[in-house]
């Protein structure tokens, strides 16, 4: 059986909003100019709302008005009603124009060359996005609330969050070509025993480097007088000549493209690779603008 529509919809939202003024101004004509209407508009507006439901919702003196109990429970229903309704329209209205604050998290290196660079085209295309970046290699709580979007490498802890792939990462060996004149370059990986390997300085991250010979794969323990957090700046302290390092590609494509780098031992390479995943919390609701943002990486970065 369908429900029966009662007309002037409209009409009783607009009814609700005015009411709900009134109790928050506190008289007729301050929810006037709120409104845009006159003090006579407004007590019409009252009396009309209490003629179709048959009862008193406030009781009005020259100088207080007070709600009755069914005044109350009037504030609250309307009150409820006009957010649902507001939640309604900015739902429909970002299924054309997503807007709204958009907090990304991304680690330092990444976030700095691979997606700091996107962004400009991605507010040019989403003008009524705004996006709130945080570059930090801290593990962010996306189900506290603490970012609506992360970019996360590698292994993904089980939760009740939502992963889409958005590429890979392939890991490589480099050293400039200034360290590998004065050092000699290495030819299989334990040669790397005789040079100046800079790691990573992760609680997880061990000194050891996988590779592969004869179809097994095996791992090198390697040593070096320098560690950092992130492989940006281990890509530049090899650039630098400083020693041989094992990064993530995208951490050195720019030193590689220029020559200031040269990869090593690529015959030995397991194919070792980190993938990456924007993690955020899916779901029936998922705003607009994270739906877009996290599609527009997708392309860009595969």
């Amino acid at each position: 059986m369908n429900a029966k529509v009662q007309p002037g919809g409209a009409d009783r939202a607009h009814e609700m909003a005015v009411f709900s003024a009134v109790v928050a101004t506190g008289s007729f004509s301050a929810a006037g100019r709120e409104l845009d209407l006159s003090p006579s508009a407004v007590s019409r507006t009252l009396d009309r709302i209490e003629a179709r439901l048959g009862v008193r919702l406030m009781l009005r003196t020259t100088r207080v008005l007070t709600l009755t109990p069914e005044g109350h429970a009037y504030l609250r229903a309307a009150r409820r009603i006009l957010a649902e309704l507001d939640d309604a329209e900015q739902a429909i209205a970002d299924l054309g124009a997503p807007r709204g604050r958009l907090r990304v998290s991304a680690a330092h290196s990444h976030g700095r060359l691979c997606v700091v660079p996107l962004l400009g085209d991605f507010t040019t295309r989403y003008p009524h996005i705004l996006v709130d970046i945080n570059l930090t290699d801290r593990v962010v709580d996306i189900a506290a609330g603490e970012a609506d979007v992360a970019i996360r490498f590698g292994p993904l802890a089980d939760s009740g969050l939502t992963a889409r792939k958005l590429g890979q990462n392939p890991r490589v060996i480099v050293a400039s070509p200034d360290y590998l004149a004065r050092r000699g370059t290495p030819m299989v990986p334990e040669d790397l025993h005789h040079h100046n390997c800079l790691n990573f300085n992760f609680r997880r991250a061990e000194a050891v480097w996988p590779f592969v010979r004869d179809g097994h794969e095996y791992s090198l323990s390697v040593k070096g007088g320098i560690e950092a957090n992130n492989g940006e700046t281990l890509g530049q302290l090899a650039a630098a000549g400083v020693g041989v390092t094992r990064v993530g590609a995208f951490s050195v494509e720019e030193e590689l493209r220029s020559g200031r780098l040269v990869p090593l031992l690529e015959q030995y390479n397991p194919g070792d690779v980190e993938h990456i995943h924007a993690v955020f919390v899916g779901g029936a609701n998922l705003p607009a603008r994270v739906r877009v943002f996290v599609d527009y990486l997708a392309e860009a970065l595969r």
